[in-house]
């Protein structure tokens, strides 16, 4: 249980002093931008050194459940295969991202000059998308193999 609740603490720590100082942004105080950076880099790297050293810990502590996880035939495969899809939607869903935020604005322009455009500029921003589908195809693919 704790496995998974310190990682939430974590990221909550390394969160909070962005919050600070968008709260003060707002509220229209003027914010210390160097010691607001320095801030949140200290609580990251803090973070990242507590927890390097109490993950090994609850690991070890948890070392039954995993045993009991073995017995039940998970293997590292499994756990690589998850992987691997992950990586494979993630990826084409960033490379998405890329293509279809570039050609979207240059579909806009495109039509802002000629409407005849926009079917012509429609297409280049769908193929962009099916990047996203193809990756999401491949980890289904991946998991069900």
């Amino acid at each position: 249980m704790l496995l998974f609740i310190l990682p939430l603490i974590a990221v909550a720590l390394i969160i909070i002093p962005l919050v600070s100082a968008i709260r003060k942004q707002k509220l229209g105080l003027e914010i210390n931008r160097k010691k607001t950076i320095l801030m949140n880099s200290g609580t990251f790297m803090g973070v990242m050194l507590l927890m390097t050293v109490l993950m090994p810990v609850i690991a070890g502590a948890e070392s039954a459940d995993a045993a009991a996880v073995a017995a039940a035939g998970a293997t590292i495969g499994d756990g690589l295969k998850y992987l691997a899809a992950a990586l494979s939607t993630g990826a084409a869903t960033i490379g998405t991202g890329i293509a279809v935020g570039t050609a979207a604005s240059a579909a806009i322009g495109a039509t802002s000059e000629d409407e005849k455009n926009f079917t012509k500029s429609l297409i280049f921003v769908a193929l962009g998308e099916g990047v996203a589908i193809y990756g999401l195809l491949i980890s289904i693919l991946i998991l069900f193999s």
